[in-house]
């Protein structure tokens, strides 16, 4: 892989990146939000809450790829798959970018 090829990834990675972080604060905020003195109000929020809850824990799971993959540009591993070693393919990265594994691997 050339450098531009991973200079261009890690540019898609480091937006992804900001991109997720400001969600996160924009999930942090509604999930501080006060309470409906509303009871039926209240099981709606709960849900929405449990929603967020969840897209915040993915947020954070593709935020450690993100990261880890950003490591593996610095230590130029990145496009090497972790666990056979074999270049990943550039369809698979232009679909992933943060994947550490091939598709066979995967």
């Amino acid at each position: 892989m050339n450098k531009f090829d991973v200079q261009t990834y890690e540019k898609q990675l480091r937006d992804r990146l900001l991109e997720l972080n400001e969600r996160l604060v924009e999930i942090d905020e509604d999930l501080d939000e006060p309470a409906s003195p509303d009871s039926e109000d209240r099981a709606t929020e709960q849900e929405d809450d449990e929603v967020l809850e969840r897209l915040g824990h993915a947020g954070l799971a593709e935020i450690k790829l993100i990261n880890a993959a950003l490591t593996r540009i610095e230590n130029g591993t990145y496009g090497i798959c972790v666990v056979c070693k074999e270049p990943i393919s550039r369809e698979r990265l232009n679909t992933l970018p943060h994947t550490p594994k091939c598709k066979e691997c995967a």
